[in-house]
This record gives structure tokens, sequence and C-alpha cells, in this order.
């Protein structure tokens, strides 16, 4: 019915747009960038997913003022400064970095987005100086992915191509950053989407809420949620093309490649794991298991020693607040069931087994509660002692 295949680099795949980046100081190494744009020939729909904290950013609070499915062909990008906690002024220099832009280039309803220390003002001047050194009529995702990371150990970009049946074809590619505050709540990052597909404006809400649900809402590093977290898709429908089955699933498999991304760098960490949670009395109790797994530090600890203490699993369980039963419960590492209520010890063969699952860089922690139906999946990492010299240094 189709087809999707994964691209080489990210943005530079998506026919209508154009991306780069340039240093303009603050960051100390002039090699990275730390001012960075998205551009489209056209005017793009655009949908967006935005941080439950309550202190949203200024870049937020300034999208959120355009009208209603408004269209939008520029997206500028910094890092270093959150504009954060920057009340109206913070508001006000957007808008005045973008009076500047329109004297090189014309633009319609431009959105911003930051990563970097709350509480400063932008460096408005520096940012200026951007838009006489940036090429708006070239792309470089590499370069763009590589200016919006911070504690980011690796650029984070993918592309698909979907060949319908009859031949036809629209594309998908994003960057996004994150490697610390990532809790599930909107994960703690950016993302930039871009397709050419002809989606309706009234799908790409719904499709993008599903996927950020599916990915970013399902991961945690630290349980920490920023104020700045923001996944955007913009679609210029250059190719004409929609299908929206095919958009879904690559729209999925984009955020969900970017989400794992965002785990595998974790600040320190070296192990992703799955925590899938079954057998719930609801769907709701396995999520709020699941979540709990996910953000304890006393199990990301004891993922990090390669510990197979089971004990800090059933312990996160029972204080989840969720219906559980000791009688009933199983736990699993992959496959090798680790308690059980007529094996609660854990034996020196099963112990090494479970060492051997521990030592992998990946594998899933299975909870069958054996209550019910409800399951939820959501994925962790663990914690080391590189999280906290990186940020115990964030600003020095």
């Amino acid at each position: 019915m189709y087809n999707i295949t994964s691209l080489e680099k990210g943005l530079e795949n998506v026919p209508g747009f154009y991306c780069g980046a340039v240093n303009v100081g603050m960051r100390p190494d002039a090699s990275q960038g730390d001012v960075a744009f998205i551009r489209s020939e056209v005017p793009c729909d655009i949908a967006a997913v935005f941080t439950r904290n309550r202190f949203q950013a200024a870049p937020i609070k300034h999208f959120q003022r355009y009208p209603k499915d408004f269209q939008t062909d520029f997206v500028l990008m910094n890092a270093k400064n959150a504009n954060a906690m920057t009340g109206e002024k913070g508001i006000q220099d957007i808008d005045t970095l973008f009076s500047h832009l329109a004297t090189r280039l014309s633009v319609q309803h431009p959105v911003m987005s930051s990563t970097g220390v709350i509480g400063y003002r932008l460096p408005v001047e520096q940012i200026v100086t951007a838009f006489e050194k940036l090429d708006f009529d070239a792309s470089d995702s590499d370069q763009t992915a590589r200016a919006i990371m911070t504690t980011d150990q690796f650029k984070k970009e993918s592309a698909l191509k979907v060949t319908l049946e009859d031949g036809s074809s629209f594309r998908l590619a994003a960057i996004c950053k994150g490697a610390g505050m990532i809790n599930p709540a909107m994960a703690t990052m950016l993302c930039f989407i871009i397709t050419d597909a002809a989606i309706p404006k009234e799908d790409m809400s719904g499709l993008l809420a599903l996927g950020a649900e599916a990915s970013f809402n399902r991961i945690s590093v630290d349980g920490d949620t920023s104020t700045n977290d923001t996944v955007m898709l913009l679609s210029n429908k250059q190719s004409g093309i929609y299908h929206k089955e095919a958009f879904s699933e690559a729209l999925n498999k984009v955020m969900f490649t970017l989400a794992m991304m965002i785990l595998k760098d974790g600040e320190g960490a070296s192990k992703l794991v799955a925590f899938e949670v079954t057998g719930a009395a609801s769907d709701a109790d396995a999520q709020k298991i699941s979540t709990a797994l996910s953000n304890s530090l006393l199990v990301k600890t004891a993922l990090f020693g390669e510990d197979p203490n089971w004990g800090r699993i059933a312990s996160t369980i029972g204080a989840s607040g969720a219906v559980c039963d000791e009688e009933k419960l199983r736990i699993y590492y992959d496959d090798l069931l680790i308690y059980a209520p007529a094996q609660r010890e854990l034996d020196k063969a099963r112990e090494a087994q479970a060492f051997e699952i521990m030592k992998q860089d990946h594998f899933t922690v299975t909870c069958d509660l054996g209550l019910g139906e409800g399951v939820y999946t959501s994925y962790g990492c663990d914690l080391s002692y590189d999280y906290v010299k990186i940020n115990a240094e964030y600003r020095t």
C-alpha cells in the first residue's frame, strides 16, 4: 500500500525548505553555530506541542499571540539562552529581532525557539548580526542540528521518504535537541519537523499530539520538565501528495527515533531501558507505574550499577498509587523471570543471568501485574556520575 524508507542527512531532504546556522559569539567555540534558522519558500501550515511547565518561555508565549491557524515561513532558533522567566520584555525582544530580520528578508509570522540558561534576556544585538551572515537560500541540516545542542553529545536528525502504491511520494525530516531535563510531560527538548506532504491543516495538530504521546511523552532521563519544550510540524504541501495512514506512521517513526536518540544521549547515560507494564487494572494504572519506573532515581542508579535487585522495581510499583498485589506480580528482565511469589529470592544462576542482561546497552523490564488488561510502555535510562558533573557545571 505504501513504503517508508530512511534517507541520509536530515532537513535537506524536503524540497522547498532551507536551513543553516552561524556563530555570533554566544558559544565560545566559533566552529559551532548558536543561531540557526529554517525557512520555507512558501507560507506553511504549522502545528505545535509545548511544555506543560506553567512557566512557559517567551518564545512560546510569542507563538501563542499569533492568530489561530496562522501560517509561517520562518523559524529562528538560538542556543545558550532560554529567554525564559524574562517577562514581557522577553517577548518584546523577539519582536525586535523579527523587525531586524524583516529588513533583510520578507517573512510571514516568524516564530522562535530558544534553549539554554533560564532567567536572562536575549543578547539581541549579538543575534541580529546573524542576519547578515546567514545564507537564507542554502541548506545545511548538520550545521542546524548542531547549533541547537546544549549538553547534547551528538546531533539528532532523521528523514523519511513515503512512497505510495502509485509511485507518488512525500518526505518528512526533523532535527531535535535534548539530553537532560527529560521528563514524560512533553519531554524537555526542541524538535522541528518539516514535510512537503499536502496534509490538511485539520489533521496536523491531532497527529502531532498522538506522535508526541507515543514518543517524547514516554521518555525520562531525570524527571525534570523545562520551560521551553517545543515540537513543531511545518508543511509547505509542495508535493501535492497525502495519505493519512502513511503520514501518521512516518511521523510517529521520526519522532520515536529522535526520542530514543535523546535517551541514548541522556547526559552520561549508558543504557536505554523499556519499562513495559502489562496486566494492570487499567491503562491509566499501567501508565502510572511505567512512568514511575522510568523516573525513579533508585531504579536509574541500579541500572547504572547493573544491580539486578528487583526490590527497587517492586517498591516503585507499590509506591506509584496504582492497584497492585505482590501475590500476582511477575517481573522480567527481557525474558528472564526475576520475581514471582514462588521465586522471591534470586538464586545464583538467575542472578548471574540477570546481571548479563543488565550489562547490555538496551533491554526491557516487564512488570505483569496479573490484575487486568491495562498496558503501557515508557522508556528511561540509567543515571551516571557524568550526569551530576554535567549539571553541576552547567553555567560554568
